[in-house]
């Protein structure tokens, strides 16, 4: 399966973007409030220069208590991100996730951003994929 196909089986195609100027408490407002995992930071709205999920906030919080919510995004989201494009397979982006130990990886078309897919898209389409492997297997098997 590719990342094209997850991204069409997503519910909604909408990448919450911010500028790097948000504050951590406002990040974790929007976080909360939209029930979503991370926000990609952009100055632009179309590529994206960084990414900041909840753990980044959590592990901020733990070091040095609320006095990081008034610090902006940029000083504590991911900057060297790994990215993916529509037509890499779902497998390959599943590996990459799991050794970087990181949970959403936005989908990039000329340097453009298209989509973000989550950990969890990502599963859902192999399990998905697996499951018509093994009932065309069985299809061939039982002479269907």
């Amino acid at each position: 399966m590719l990342v094209s196909q997850i991204l069409k089986s997503k519910a909604s195609d909408q990448v919450h973007t911010s500028l790097p100027t948000l504050l951590i408490s406002e990040a974790a407002q929007i976080l909360s409030e939209k029930r979503i995992g991370t926000l990609v930071i952009s100055k632009d709205g179309k590529s994206p220069d960084g990414i900041l999920s909840e753990r980044d906030i959590v592990r901020e919080l733990g070091l040095r208590g609320s006095g990081c919510l008034t610090d902006t995004v940029d000083k504590l989201m991911t900057t060297e991100l790994v990215t993916c494009a529509q037509d890499d397979r779902a497998d390959v982006v599943l590996q990459k996730m799991t050794d970087g130990r990181f949970r959403h990886m936005p989908v990039l078309k000329d340097g453009a951003m298209v989509g973000l897919i989550s950990l969890g898209d990502v599963v859902k389409a192999r399990l998905a994929e697996l499951s018509m492997e093994k009932d065309a297997l069985e299809g061939m098997i039982m002479g269907h």
